[in-house]
């Protein structure tokens, strides 16, 4: 028999349960997801090695991403690091309210001091320098001409200042187009041959890394198109492409205000599609190569011409002074030439001077307010932005304020670098009294070059002898079609000797490819008088190269290239120059096979 209590128990199991609505719902809901747990496949596993993969790019990638603060924590942007002892890139207008001296903060948590380096206000990108380590973590640099639509793309930053604790916020998304053309919106900020993607980049992005799916940098982000009221990203961004900066990247580094280039022409496409040129300025080096309005431009810079577009994209990329080569049809002919670009803008135009504010007049019979004791005055907003920030004291010596440049501190190490190129020739700082150089042309004809600080002659064969003298009065294309040879090796000896003192303007310019097309040299500009020196020195060995000496503005120069060092009683001199006047055949090679160097008074 069995328990009354079992009796009960087993009865009221037999009672039908009452079930509410809801929880009839609730019972079916969670079967379905059981059911479903249960039934649904596997993950693909090339799917979880695609998001494993991506994650580790994300983690590798992350600790170069820089977050920016301006001074008192009000606004920033990004950045990213690209090499250990410190340089970062990002927008020159994040900068532009950071000021000189920024607060920049890292993956790892920590917040170090940064100095502005160099600017392109041109094509929006700015180079600083994070300061306290010499072993920063870095970004690969890319190549942002391998990108195609429908590529992968992940951006890294601070948007919205939401790194507070400056780890980056991460989007991901895909390139939606490249080589595209934005043009100058109310400024002079040009975007040109960037990357338009859809991979979302918001206000604080500004400034940061676009990296590719293998975490290479590829691009910095800058502009996005927003909706107006919320400043939320609408899908379409723009970052400047990293192949752009490599050509700038040199510039910056030489604390300078950088500029772009002109071709000093105007295109337009015709009805079959043709780029021709529209107008052209008499001066500029592209009409002294023969280019002429109606002249179909066929490429630039070794791309195709097919539009206007195009023809900007090429030209937006390149720093002022580059050589690039040219191939147009004229009256049917191909013709292929190297042109020098001229400056987009007038130096005024991108350093202008800050006029003096005169302090407001306050209105009759209305005295200002005294300051009620104890209490702290209301701060006034700084006109130009954020104030810079305090220089720590270890670190002011790193800005050096000049007109023309960004930071003139980082202008002198460029130059002192370059310049060891020069030291490896020996000490030719006692041999600052007359030169003679003599040998044997090319050609066999006898010459000697006399060189001093109050002249430079040159004996060469039945072509008698040819004078400048450097006595005030105007320079002189001697000998006749060289462009300046005399002034170009007067230059030389004062390279040679102080250059600092003897040159009125000494400067590091930035880097470019010998005469367009060859090695890349570092290049540092030497002017005296009406004379100007773009002087070259090899990237790779740092050897001085040749130069190029013009005796004014819009004038072929005359170019010399230098090989085959000689050893000449413990300094070295090329033992061949090659001259030749910008854009003509070589006008001499001149063998040296004896060489004077007096020192001063003799």
């Amino acid at each position: 028999m069995r328990h009354p209590k079992h009796k009960q128990t087993t009865a009221r199991k037999l009672v039908p349960i009452r079930t509410s609505s809801m929880q009839v719902i609730r019972n079916t809901i969670i079967t379905a997801l059981v059911l479903a747990t249960t039934m649904a496949p596997a993950a693909d596993q090339s799917v979880l090695d695609a998001q494993k993969r991506r994650v580790e790019v994300v983690e590798k990638a992350a600790p170069s991403v820089v977050a920016i603060f301006a001074a008192g924590g009000k606004g920033g942007g990004s950045g990213v690091l690209i090499s250990p002892d410190g340089y970062a890139l990002t927008n020159f207008h994040v900068t532009r309210g950071a000021g000189t001296f920024m607060k920049c903060g890292l993956n790892d948590g920590l917040l170090y001091d940064a100095v502005i380096v160099g600017i392109d206000p041109t094509g929006d990108v700015a180079l600083i320098k994070m300061l306290g380590r010499d072993d920063f973590p870095h970004a690969p640099l890319g190549d942002s001409d391998k990108l195609k639509a429908g590529d992968w793309a992940f951006a890294m930053g601070n948007p919205f200042l939401l790194a507070t604790n400056f780890r980056p916020t991460v989007t991901y998304g895909i390139v939606s187009g490249v080589h595209r053309y934005q043009y100058p919106a109310g400024t002079f900020l040009e975007y040109a041959d960037c990357i338009q993607i859809d991979t979302s980049i918001n206000p604080g992005n500004s400034g940061g890394p676009l990296f590719n799916d293998d975490g290479e940098l590829v691009g910095i982000n800058g502009r996005g198109s927003f909706e107006k009221r919320g400043r939320v990203n609408s899908g379409a961004g723009y970052a400047i492409s990293i192949n752009q900066i490599k050509y700038f990247m040199d510039h910056l580094r030489s604390g300078r205000v950088v500029d772009h280039a002109t071709l000093g022409a105007t295109v337009a496409t015709r009805d079959d599609g043709s780029v021709v040129v529209g107008n052209i300025l008499d001066e500029s080096e592209a009409y002294r190569r023969g280019l002429r309005i109606d002249d179909e431009i066929v490429t630039f810079g070794g791309r195709s011409i097919r539009s206007v577009n195009q023809f900007k994209n090429v030209l937006g990329v390149y720093p002022k002074g580059w050589k690039l080569p040219l191939v147009y049809r004229a009256d049917g002919k191909r013709q292929t030439t190297y042109v020098r670009l001229r400056a987009l803008h007038r130096a005024s135009e991108l350093t202008p001077k800050k006029k003096k504010k005169k302090p407001p007049v306050r209105p009759k019979g209305k005295p200002g307010k005294k300051p009620v004791p104890g209490k702290k005055p209301i701060p006034i907003p700084h006109p130009g932005g954020a104030p810079a920030a305090q220089a720590p004291a270890k670190y002011k010596h790193m800005f050096v304020k000049k007109e023309g440049y960004t930071n003139y501190y980082f202008n002198t190490l460029e130059r002192s670098r370059t310049l060891k190129g020069m030291a490896a020739l020996g000490d030719f700082s006692k041999a600052t009294g007359i030169w003679k150089l003599a040998g044997k042309t090319k050609a066999g004809d006898n010459y000697q070059f006399t060189l001093s600080a109050d002249e430079a002659t040159l004996a060469l064969g039945q072509a008698g002898r040819h004078s400048q003298p450097f006595d005030g009065s105007d320079l002189q294309d001697e000998p006749r079609g060289t462009g300046g040879l005399l002034v170009a090796m007067h230059h030389l000896r004062l390279l040679a000797t102080n250059p600092k003192r003897k040159f009125t303007e000494f400067f590091y310019l930035g880097s470019e490819p010998l005469d367009g097309r060859g090695e890349q040299v570092d290049v540092i500009i030497a002017t005296l008088n009406e004379g100007r020196s773009r002087l070259y020195f090899s990237k790779q060995t740092g050897a001085l190269v040749g130069l190029d000496t013009a005796l004014g503005d819009d004038v072929d120069a005359c170019e010399l290239r230098f090989s085959n060092l000689k050893d000449f009683g413990g300094r070295k001199l090329p033992s061949s120059i090659v001259v030749r006047r910008s854009g003509a055949e070589d006008f001499a090679t001149f063998q040296i096979e004896k060489a004077e160097l007096s020192p001063a008074g003799e």
